[in-house]
This record gives C-alpha cells, structure tokens and sequence, in this order.
C-alpha cells in the first residue's frame, strides 16, 4: 500500500487528541492555522479544552530537542504505550508542519481569509507538490469536506474512532433459542436450583457465541427466558430469569409489559451486575424501570445508600442561558424525565398528605448532579443513573465510570437515534462505546428496549415520523 499524506482539521484533533497515532505508516500535515485555532481553543475546563491542551502537549513531546531542519523534515510519530488496537501497532508515519507559506489561488468563488478556506488552500498546494501521492483532507465537518470535493480535493470523515462499521451490528442483549434447541442438547443438560433460583448447565459448539449475562429465549408457549451466567468454550450456565410481569412480583409497584422489560429488571435488580447499560427509544421504559429498582434496593433492601442521576447538559433547541442557584437547582431542568417518573413511582395512600411525604422522602435520597463536577469524585456505595447517555464520548464514559468505588452501581441509558452532540454518531458515541466493550463482562449487562410502552400516541409517532 502506497503511503498518503492526511492533513488534519482542528475539529478532528479537538474530537480525539490520538487521532495523531491512528494512521498507522501513514504521514500528516498539520497546516499552521490548525495550529492557531488549537491555540484559542485551549482556555476553559470543557471536554474540548481539554481535548486541545492534551494535543498540545502531544505535539510539545514530538518537537522536545528536535531542530528546524528536522522538523522541516518530518518527525517520526512516536509509538503510544497503550491505548491502540493490535492492527495499530504498525510501522508509523510522519508528522510535518507548515513551515513555509504554500503558494495557492483559491477560486473567485471562494473568497475571504477564513481558517477553513485556508487550510483548503494549503490542501490544494500540497496536492500539487506531492504529485501521485494521494493527499487527503480529514475533517468531521461536513461543510468542509463538501467545499474540498467541490475543489477537487479528496476529503474523509474521521473513522478511527468508531466502534462499529454499522450500527445494525451492535450487542442486542438477547439471542432467541432454535426450536429444537433443548432436544439438540438434551443430552448433557444438568439443572439444579440453588437459593430458590433455578440453574442449567448446557453443552454444544453452538454457545461459543453467547456473552455473560444475555438474555437467551424461546418464542413458544413456554414462555423460556434465562440470563447466561458463565460461557466456557463448549458449555454455557445459564439461570431462569425471575418473572417480574405480575403485580405481586413487580418492582416498586412496577411490572414489566414485555420480555425486554423483564430482562432488564432482572440485570438492575441483581446486585452483582456493577454496569447495566438500557437502549431503547422514547417510551420504552428505560428511566421508569430503572429509578423503580434503585428506589427498591435504596429504600427497601438498604444495599445502596443513595440514588445519584446526571446527564450531559445538551439542548435540543436555543439554550436558556445562565441559571440561578445550587448545583442540583442549575440541573432540574435537564431532569424532567426524573421528575415525570417520580410523580408515577410516589403515588401513596393518604391523599395529599402521604404524598409530600412520600416526595420529600424519595427526594432526599436521590441526588442530582452535573457531569462538569465529576472528575476526581469517587462513589461508594452509590446507585449511579446516567441518563442520555448517548450523547457522552468514550472519554467522558471513561471518566464517568471510572469515578465508581466499592459497591456501586452504575446504569447507562440512551437512544443512540437521538444524538444531539456534534461530531458523534451513531457508532462514534460513548454510549454504543462501553456497550460493545464491556458484553464480555461477567459482572454487566446490556439489554436494548424494543416496544413502546408510553401511550398509543407515542408508540404511534415513533413508527411514522
């Protein structure tokens, strides 16, 4: 493969400050403007600050000790110590800057001195050095990269950050089992119940495929439903799920309305399951189920101290501005989903009485916080809501989960179809991220949440529109 030369925007290096080592034996050019947009950038305690300053630092190591003529002629990129996928530890690439003006005419068309319009400027002109090596401009803006196809010059969304080629191949959570299933394996079946919970241990080629704690079902009229516990190479334990449909064995007054439902409460009510991530679209259940298994296990079986929710303050539409007030009151009006859910779980005996009893006691035991406070913290103890999560990168996820201490829980949800951050999609989001990394862990559980279960209205439009 002939190398290319990838010229990067300043949105590429703010999204993924190691975008520098994922082009493998590829070179990179960093045109100067880049490098003063990256210099305005660098003020302020935001992700992308932080994003510009860790580049900065990066670019800082490169050049420690190096002299003019080496760096005119390109610096070998380093090797990261860790962090990279197996297929990028190849021979690496170079890394120059622009350290003389590139002479270029931009079309009568294209005016003005924007940084945008320069860098396309600076593509053109390397296009025409480099002969027959392919020149490419990389960027996450879509404008840009139209203006670069409109010139003439080969352009490319950033792609190394995706988790999946297509969001189609994302971890379900649950595999339906063959019609035949139990009399392909009826051979070396072994059930036993332990502790009032019922337990098969499974045999065959076919269970190789099957991840710790997904949900394994049959459509007939029995009704199966089982959680996989263990996966060795040919044998699987796996345990029967816990019906929580009926009323007498409904979670805070809370039953399922379908399987996915089910599955879920069962993955939030178990307490050796540390991360539980729920998808699903709006209706699907995904906050109610899981404020009424935290208020459960807060309130009635004492194992976690307190309910704590948060989530990344993106608006849909034209932000309010400043807010007045405490952290928790700067934040309730991102939490209108708590808020809704709450009025469904507190509905007492005693009128309005019991009831702002019942609010002002369920409200002293869930806390509200900010993700911008959260680095640094540690949470013991604690049943953590992160509610759209979707809109999070893998390294706020990183930095959200990792604030986990002894005995918490931590439960993910979000609808990867309702992404209002930019630069992240579908298969680029924090979200679609933890899930596909931690299907392997014993101790996590994934579900995504099909039917709509709001009103018929809702379950109506998320169908037509």
């Amino acid at each position: 493969m002939s190398k290319k030369l990838f010229i990067l925007d300043t949105n590429v290096l703010m999204h993924d400050p190691s975008c520098l080592f994922r082009f493998q034996e590829h070179d990179i050019f960093l045109p100067m403007t880049v490098l003063e947009e990256l210099d305005h950038g660098k003020k302020g305690v935001s992700e992308v600050a932080r994003n510009v300053r860790q580049v900065s630092r990066f670019l800082d190591e490169m050049m420690a000790g190096r002299s003019r003529e080496e760096i005119e002629a390109g610096l070998q990129l380093p090797m990261p110590s860790s962090g990279l996928r197996e297929n990028d530890r190849l021979e690496r690439g170079r890394i120059f800057f622009q350290t003389s003006k590139r002479e270029h005419s931009l079309p009568d068309f294209l005016p003005g001195q924007t940084p945008d319009n320069n860098i396309l400027g600076v593509s053109m002109a390397l296009q025409k050095e480099c002969g027959e090596k392919p020149v490419i401009l990389v960027s996450k803006d879509i404008n840009m990269r139209i203006k670069a196809a409109v010139l003439g010059l080969r352009s490319e969304d950033y792609h190394s950050d995706k988790v999946l080629d297509d969001v189609d191949l994302l971890y379900q959570g649950k595999t339906e089992l063959a019609a035949d299933f139990w009399d392909s394996h009826s051979k070396d079946v072994e059930s036993w119940q332990e502790q009032g919970r019922t337990f098969y241990q499974v045999k065959g080629p076919d269970l190789a495929d099957w991840y710790p704690n997904q949900c394994v079902y049959m459509e007939d009229e029995s009704g199966f439903e089982a959680l996989v516990r263990k996966v060795k190479e040919d044998s699987a334990t796996i345990e029967l799920a816990n019906d929580y449909r009926s009323p007498k064995h409904g979670v805070w007054g809370i039953g399922a309305r379908n399987r996915e439902q089910n599955i879920a409460l069962n993955m939030l009510m178990d307490p050796d399951l540390d991360f539980v991530t729920l998808l699903g679209t709006a209706g699907t259940g995904k906050t109610l189920l899981t404020l009424a298994a935290g208020l459960t296990q807060v309130l009635d079986q004492n194992i976690y101290s307190e309910i704590i929710m948060t989530r990344v303050t993106v608006p849909v539409g034209q932000d309010i501005g400043f807010l007045p007030g405490t952290e928790e009151e700067k934040m309730t009006p991102w939490m209108g989903a708590l808020m809704d859910n709450l009025e469904v779980l507190a509905q007492p005996e005693g009128g309005s009485w019991g009831r702002a009893a019942t609010d002002d006691l369920l409200k002293s035991r869930i806390r509200i916080h900010s993700l911008n406070f959260m680095r640094g913290r540690t949470f013991l103890n604690k049943y953590i809501i992160i509610d759209e999560a979707q809109n999070l990168t893998p390294k706020q996820m990183k930095t959200l989960i990792t604030r986990a201490g002894p005995g918490t829980k931590m439960i993910c949800l979000g609808n990867i179809a309702q992404i209002d951050t930019p630069y992240l999609t579908e298969t680029t989001s924090g979200l679609t991220y933890v899930v596909d990394h931690f299907k392997s862990w014993d101790h996590s559980g994934h579900i995504t949440l099909l039917r709509g279960e709001r009103s018929r209205l809702a379950d109506y439009a998320n169908e037509v529109l």
